[in-house]
């Protein structure tokens, strides 16, 4: 196998490992995937809906629109690094080795947590399919046991093959836009109010900070805990067939379809649901509606297939921690980094960072069961993790933009580029993803100790987790890592002698 394969990964300094078997459908269905229009929207409508009503509409299109800002500019990242690590690599293509490794470390911990916590949305579906499925009389122990089984199917299909991965992933994705494009028809069959319905707020801006604009700014983390990890179809660059192409487009694709069909199941959703004042709406939420409106034999249909988006989004996201893993591994930037590394067999997989994520992911399921407040908040504090880790991507772009070294004059004269459109979309990108952070984090008790018991430490969590994990995090990267990181010897591009083609190990890193 050449060294560099035609896709630039000798530029980098790095050696072709896997396998270039995924193609322009694969990539699409690991971005749409892990951002999952049935697994986001049927878990998190009903917090939407109690916090803001049905006007909480509203912040599906505007989380839209700046997530669309950011999507853009990763987009061009990806027509000219379709690598590993996508977040990392970017980061540390543009900025500096610190902040790329404290952006590949954020990302790394959000990604292993969102494992654990989308895994517990089987719990949410799968008992209402079928008794079969309560296993466990108590709620939390059952849903540590069907993710817990979620997890080790995924980890298996992860460590066996890509390919494997890729086929059932696009399966899933497949069935779950017909189901989604479906569920859509038949909603919009059966409406009994008009759109103006996402003008009501139910007066749930009552007696808070801001009044309504208040409610809409909490209201607005249920989407924006959906339409993230778009950059999962770039992450795939290096077992991509033609990636400079197929990662931007797949990027793009998987944002905006998600936008278009979630957000006509949210609004019809809306207007077809017998009752808008059903206490359903704010316990339960679009599984009730299904329910309710389709019957319980049809609804029960499109319950299935919103578990085996759960499913594929499970195997999308364990892929990008997967990767993650192995990208900064490689650089010798985490413990075991050469342990990590390892891609093995004739599939060419990174096996032992998909068990060792599988295994910290049951572990932290299992917090669920005596303290569902803390895994609450460690899954909150996940998406909080993201956008920063995103952010830590899109500022060192505009400053390279404002510098004059991005896009650069060695720019490749093909493939994804903003052009003029280049920065005050990057700047939109930073306003939003920084708003958006803090907006995430700031420390509301109805997002972050919504029961009781209240403790102060519980609504100040998500500053001081992700301060700890910055801090600690980095401090390690400080004292320990940063004296050993470059690229691995036995991941190093191969260079022929008297070639100045690539750059060294050092340099690359």
């Amino acid at each position: 196998m050449s060294s560099d394969d035609g896709h630039g990964l000798a530029e980098l300094g790095y050696k072709q490992e896997f396998e270039r078997t995924l193609g322009n459908f694969h990539t699409f269905a690991a971005g749409i995937s892990y951002i999952s229009i049935l697994t986001g929207t049927f878990q998190m409508f009903y917090f939407g809906f109690a916090v803001g009503g049905p006007a909480n509409w509203w912040s599906w299109p505007m989380v839209f629109v700046g997530q669309l800002m950011i999507a853009l500019c990763f987009a061009e990242l990806s027509a000219r690094y379709p690598v590993a690590g996508s977040i990392y690599n970017w980061s540390k293509r543009l900025g500096s080795q610190h902040v790329a490794w404290l952006a590949g470390w954020m990302m790394l911990v959000a990604s292993v947590v969102t494992v654990a916590s989308v895994a517990l949305a089987y719990q949410i579906t799968l008992p209402q399919i079928a008794d079969f499925f309560q296993i466990a009389p108590d709620n939390a122990v059952n849903a540590v046991i069907l993710g817990s089984v979620l997890i080790v199917f995924s980890t298996a299909v992860n460590a066996w093959s890509t390919k494997l991965m890729a086929r059932i992933n696009s399966a899933g994705v497949f069935i779950e836009l017909i189901a989604a494009v479906l569920l859509v028809v038949l909603l919009a069959v059966e409406v009994v109010r008009g759109p103006q319905i996402v003008l009501d707020t139910a007066n749930k801006g009552d007696g808070m900070t801001f009044g309504y604009f208040g409610a809409f700014l909490v209201g607005s983390l249920a989407s924006a805990y959906v339409m993230y990890g778009f950059d999962t179809a770039s992450s795939l660059g290096e077992e991509s067939v033609d990636p400079r192409k197929n990662a931007p487009r797949a990027i793009l694709r998987a944002l905006i379809a998600s936008f278009v069909i979630g957000g006509l199941i949210l609004l019809l959703a809306l207007m077809a649901v017998r009752n808008i004042n059903a206490p359903e709406l704010s316990t339960i939420g679009l599984q009730y509606v299904v329910i309710d409106v389709l019957g319980s034999g049809l609804g029960k249909v499109f319950l299935v297939a919103v578990a085996i988006a759960i499913t594929v989004c499970i195997l999308a996201v364990h892929t990008a921690a997967i990767r993650m893993t192995f990208a900064m591994a490689r650089d010798n930037n985490l413990p075991a980094g050469a342990w990590l590394a390892k891609v093995h067999g004739k599939q060419r997989t990174p096996v032992r960072p998909a068990v060792l994520i599988g295994i910290i992911a049951i572990i932290l399921l299992v917090v669920n069961i005596g303290q569902p407040q803390i895994f609450q908040l460690v899954t909150s504090i996940g998406v909080v993790l993201i956008y920063v880790a995103y952010l830590l991507v899109t500022l060192p772009m505009l400053i390279a933009r404002l510098r004059g070294t991005w896009p650069g004059k060695d720019a490749p004269s093909k493939g994804f580029s903003l052009g003029r459109w280049g920065l005050p979309v990057n700047i939109l990108a930073v306003l939003w993803g920084a708003g958006m952070a803090i907006n995430l984090g700031w420390p509301r008790s109805e997002v972050y100790n919504p029961t009781p018991p209240f403790h102060w430490f519980l609504q100040w969590g998500a500053v001081l987790f992700v301060g700890l994990v910055a801090l600690v995090g980095f401090g390690y990267y400080w004292i320990v890592l940063r004296h050993k990181t470059g690229v691995l010897a036995d991941h190093a591009a191969e260079v022929p002698k008297g070639s100045n083609a690539a750059v060294t190990a050092e340099e690359a890193v």
